[in-house]
């Protein structure tokens, strides 16, 4: 009797040590769930798609029918074997991963676009190493059958102009199942994807090839608006298109001088704001940009590349919207366009992902918290606590 009980004091302590490791285990268990999925619920459950225009005035059935829900993001910059660290990619492939698969999970958008630069380095990686990241970026943005998936080149993807050949364009075009100057009509409305690498001027083979299939995509979109007339040959045996106005999707934006004009926490940073941008590198040329204004008269572009957020008129009219990167990589506040589109009309609503500096502050905050737990259960930690306990328990015995 006396043995039995000696044994159950002995084994108090160590019931009182797997007692404090369970609960340690629970608390870095709940801190990683929390941060590493939950989080990407929590922020992104906020976000809500825009209404369009008399969208108040309709019936949930016809603006389920008439409205196309369009999400729009890009430059994820799946980093290569070449410059990418092993941990940089576990990281950064992590956060585009569960952000993009929530954001699919709670919007069901009908369509995704990506503007480009969906590689960091497609445009020097080989066969093996593109085949590796193409594996990749199919698991990271797999997309349900019920949500279309639409990939617009950038110069990461090919090279910019002086390293772009036919061979990466090809390569890119197999994998995508995109052109330059293809148009996608959903729901009546007209997409034209634009390779703004090709758009140089300089009359290279690729250069050529992608602008004479946008001035016939312009001169079928135009007779398309126009209004029926026996008169207009040029325009008889085109084949006629929904008569809505375009959107232009690209990866470079068209001509602006710099970012000194945008505005908004994701705009560049004070001191890139007034930096000015190249042309054919930073930005599509001024004879570019006016090209496509004057081909396709669009009544909105997206575009990405500078991977911050802007918001600029064109022609006093159309807007341009530069999307800000998905990746923790190029920006601390990532974020994506959510777009309600119908033929007539749009409405755009920008949705953040999580901050990494405030899912950082968790871990610090959680990292700090268990270390004192650490310490208290193992009365080391002697300073005001167990101080001001000693002089409450003097001051009664007096």
């Amino acid at each position: 009797m006396l043995s039995s009980s000696s044994t159950t004091v002995n084994n108090l302590p160590l019931k009182k040590r797997l007692c404090f490791l369970l609960k340690l285990v629970c608390f870095v268990s709940s801190v990683l769930i929390f941060c590493e999925f939950l989080i990407y619920y929590v922020v992104i459950f906020q976000c809500r798609w825009p209404e369009v225009k008399g969208g108040a005035h309709m019936s949930k059935k016809e603006t389920s029918a008439s409205v196309l829900k369009a999400i729009i993001l890009a430059d994820t910059h799946l980093l290569g074997e070449i410059k990418g660290h092993w941990l940089d990619k576990l990281r950064r492939e992590w956060q585009m991963e569960r952000s993009f698969q929530t954001a699919l999970w709670l919007l069901q958008p009908d369509i995704v676009f990506i503007l480009g630069d969906v590689f960091d380095e497609g445009k020097w990686s080989l066969p093996q190493a593109w085949a590796d990241d193409v594996r990749r970026f199919r698991k990271m943005f797999k997309c349900p059958v019920s949500t279309e998936l639409v990939v617009i080149v950038g110069n990461h993807d090919i090279g910019f102009h002086y390293e772009m050949t036919t061979y990466k364009v090809n390569r890119f075009e197999k994998v995508f199942n995109f052109t330059s100057g293809k148009l996608i009509t959903r729901k009546g409305i007209n997409f034209v994807l634009v390779n703004s690498v090709a758009m140089e001027g300089d009359g290279c083979a690729v250069c050529r090839t992608s602008e004479a299939k946008l001035v016939a995509l312009s001169h079928k979109l135009n007779c398309s608006q126009q209004k029926p007339n026996h008169s207009n040959k040029r325009c008889s045996d085109v084949e006629k298109l929904p008569a809505s106005e375009p959107i232009l999707l690209q990866h470079y934006p068209l001509y602006r001088k710099s970012d000194a004009e945008c505005s908004g926490e994701d705009s560049a940073p004070l001191g890139e704001k007034n930096i000015p941008f190249k042309e054919k590198y930073d930005v599509l040329s001024q004879e570019a940009s006016q090209k496509l204004l004057w081909w396709f008269h669009p009544r909105l572009i997206l575009s990405g590349h500078t991977h911050s957020a802007c918001e600029v008129l064109h022609a006093g009219k159309i807007p341009e919207i530069s999307v800000p990167s998905f990746s923790w990589r190029n920006r601390n506040n990532p974020s994506f366009i959510m777009g309600s589109i119908t033929p007539t009309d749009f409405s755009l609503q920008k949705c953040f992902l999580p901050y990494e500096s405030r899912v950082f502050t968790i871990y610090c905050a959680a990292g700090a918290l268990l270390v004192i737990l650490i310490l208290a259960h193992c009365q080391l930690l002697t300073p005001p606590f167990y101080f001001a306990q000693r002089l409450i328990s003097k001051h009664k015995a007096v």
